[in-house]
């Protein structure tokens, strides 16, 4: 069922929802106070409950099945199914929740039971998280981030053959709300040659697509890239927190640690790829002179429609703002449009040496900047690193975060003739080191 064919739905809070009207159906885990998490799909300013939709009989045939992997308040076995399932019951809901639906009366009797009002729920992971990968392919972010260091050459030889990325700590990967709580490490003070220990003091965020992995492979089995969107659940949106002084002195020579492994918020709704549909796009093709990308990441529908559309937007509130009912101040308006490499170049480069992907894996797509000032995304792009401050309405300057800022990310879809959809927040907010 294509997007354009989906017309309204009986849950009036869907028709026009900014971020979850009839044509998305994410999927999520929620709970309502005193209850177990348990699957949901959000409509609207709604969420439904699919276990209690099970138990009434809505659900029968592939969608049924689809249903009954989501039990115990995780994705991962609904996930692993593929593609079928959840275009089965991605046409069941369509098929409960549009406009003229004869279950609407069904639905209905079963009020709040059913369908709760999404604040009155609490959000969680939707799935187990067994592995997290962070790429590197926002090559503009790549570029500004290597000028500050190599002015002459700020991209490394190797970055426009392969997909960079490093593997993530995945016990730390917490969904939207949870507060980030500012790490400690060695630091190397400028002019010294002697590190310190203490509370980070240039922290900072990172713009990241994230990506939910659906149906794994056997380890030593790659995926190929022509089979690789195949392997893809759904997208989130990422928030990469990081200790830039903290990373500055350990990064060499194996990169990472510490500095991003304290905590990484992921907005808790999964936007299925076949919601993003009408989204799609070519991939941008590269300048003359760049090379082409080697056989196993290469493939023409890939290239022709592997790409999407996605505005990317950061909002920073600090907390003079809010005791002054400010409105939060707008730090970033980007593009997924800027990824070097596909969704899909991303799984058949972690596979191709026989590494064994699982359903529930989680990537960050690297941080997603613009080319223009206004579409950078993380603090030390807009601050360059800390030289330029940003100047807040409150009167306050920002070079990197303070204790009690809070970072919002959100994203949202559009396109001509079609219902534009958006994936919910992202948010947290700084709390003091122990």
């Amino acid at each position: 069922m294509t997007q354009n064919s989906i017309t309204r739905s009986w849950v009036a809070s869907a028709n026009g929802h900014s971020d979850f009207p009839l044509q998305n159906l994410p999927l999520g885990v929620f709970s309502l106070k005193g209850s177990a998490p348990r699957a949901g799909v959000a409509i609207g300013e709604h969420i439904f409950d699919l276990q209690v939709a099970l138990e009434a009989g809505l659900f029968d045939g592939v969608a049924r099945s689809a249903v009954e992997a989501m039990q115990g308040g995780q994705l991962n076995a609904f996930f692993e199914l593929g593609r079928e399932a959840r275009v089965a019951l991605r046409e069941r809901l369509i098929e409960l929740f549009s406009e003229g639906s004869t279950l609407r009366g069904n639905i209905e009797a079963q009020g709040a039971k059913l369908l709760p009002l999404a604040a009155d729920c609490q959000m969680h992971l939707p799935a187990r998280i067994s592995d997290y990968t962070d790429f590197y392919v926002g090559i503009e972010h790549a570029q500004n981030v290597g000028k500050l260091f190599r002015p002459d050459n700020p991209l490394l030889p190797n970055y426009k053959h392969v997909p960079i990325g490093y593997h993530g700590r995945a016990s730390t990967v917490r969904a939207s709300g949870t507060d980030v709580r500012r790490p400690k490490g060695q630091t190397l003070p400028a002019g010294q040659t002697e590190p310190v220990f203490g509370p980070c003091a240039r922290l900072d965020y990172e713009l990241e697509l994230g990506i939910w992995i659906g149906q794994g492979n056997e380890m030593g089995e790659p995926i190929a890239i022509g089979d690789a969107a195949e392997h893809i659940a759904g997208f989130c949106l990422l928030n990469d927190w990081s200790a830039r002084d903290i990373q500055a002195w350990e990064y060499q020579p194996l990169g990472p640690f510490l500095s991003k492994s304290f905590i990484t918020s992921v907005s808790p709704w999964v936007v299925t790829a076949e919601a993003l549909e009408p989204f799609r796009t070519a991939q941008p093709a590269r300048p003359e002179g760049d090379p082409q990308p080697l056989p196993y990441l290469l493939d023409k529908r890939d290239q022709d429609g592997g790409a999407f559309d996605i505005e990317l937007e950061v909002l920073l509130r600090t907390e003079t703002m809010r005791e002054q009912n400010l409105p939060a101040h707008r730090l970033t308006l980007s593009n997924t449009r800027y990824m070097y490499w596909t969704v899909a170049q991303m799984v058949a480069h972690h596979s191709v040496n026989g590494c064994q992907l699982q359903a529930g894996d989680l990537f960050g797509s690297g941080t997603l900047s613009g080319p223009e000032n206004g579409q950078f995304g993380s603090l030390l792009e807009i601050t360059e690193g800390g030289k330029k401050p940003i100047e807040l309405a409150s009167g306050e300057v920002r070079k990197f975060l303070e204790d009690g800022d809070e970072i919002i990310l959100r994203a949202r879809c559009a396109r001509e003739g079609f219902a534009s959809i958006g994936f919910g927040e992202c948010r947290g907010t700084v709390i003091a080191a122990r």
